[in-house]
Order: C-alpha cells, then sequence, then structure tokens
C-alpha cells in the first residue's frame, strides 16, 4: 500500500485548501484513514480520522468545524477539506493508513496504529 498527498501550498489566513490523499494497492475499503501533522518544532499530531466506510469521521477540537474528511473507495482517495484557515495550521500534512481488520475501532487518534504512511504535503498559511 503506497500513499501520495496532494494539494498542500501557501494561503492567507482565512483561505482554503483541499488536501486529497491517493492510496494505491488493494483493499483501499479496509482502511481507516487518518491525517496528522507536524508543525516545526512540534511533534506530530492528529488532526482527522474517517472509518473504512466513511460512516464515521473523527477531527480534533482545534479544526472542528473548518476541517471536513471525505473518502471515495471507488476512487481509492480520502481528502480532508480545510476552511478559515488559521497562521497555527501552518504544517506539514500526512495522511496515513490503519488496517480495519484487527480492531473494531472505527477510527484512531494514535499515530503507532497507522500501518502505512504518505511522505507528507506542505501547507502554509500566512498571516
Amino acid at each position: 500500500v503506497q500513499l501520495q498527498a496532494f494539494g498542500g501550498g501557501l494561503v492567507q489566513a482565512g483561505g482554503s485548501l483541499r488536501l486529497s490523499c491517493a492510496v494505491s494497492g488493494r483493499s483501499f475499503n479496509m482502511y481507516n484513514m487518518g491525517w496528522f501533522r507536524q508543525a516545526p518544532g512540534r511533534e506530530r499530531e492528529f488532526v482527522a480520522a474517517i472509518s473504512w466506510s466513511g460512516g464515521t469521521t473523527y477531527t480534533v477540537d482545534s479544526v472542528k468545524g473548518r476541517f471536513t474528511l471525505s473518502r471515495d473507495n471507488a476512487k481509492n482517495t480520502v481528502d480532508l477539506q480545510m476552511n478559515s484557515l488559521k497562521p497555527e495550521d501552518t504544517a506539514v500534512y500526512y495522511c496515513a493508513a490503519d488496517w480495519a481488520g484487527d480492531s473494531t475501532a472505527l477510527y484512531s487518534t494514535r499515530d503507532w496504529d497507522y500501518d502505512f504512511w504518505g511522505p507528507g504535503t506542505q501547507v502554509t498559511v500566512s498571516s
């Protein structure tokens, strides 16, 4: 399974970006998907997750109401729509895949639960 994130860039505060994660390999619909981010000098942190079916999503409080997660199991993609961006959202964003077959959990906020990671895409929000 390989992941590649797209859509990062530079945007002014209050603007929007849409990140997409393309997943190659079989059984995409057997993976819960997550987005994490890492700002300079900080540890990687959880941002959002979506269950294998797309029926359950979860976002961290700091982005709740601004970020929306969706997936298309026919296209093997998961998207993170980011609105009302703030300078503190500046980070490298990573998508990750968590095999759903080894747990009853519909998503995880823990990075060690994820089996595959993409290389990340830079998001920079200017004030």
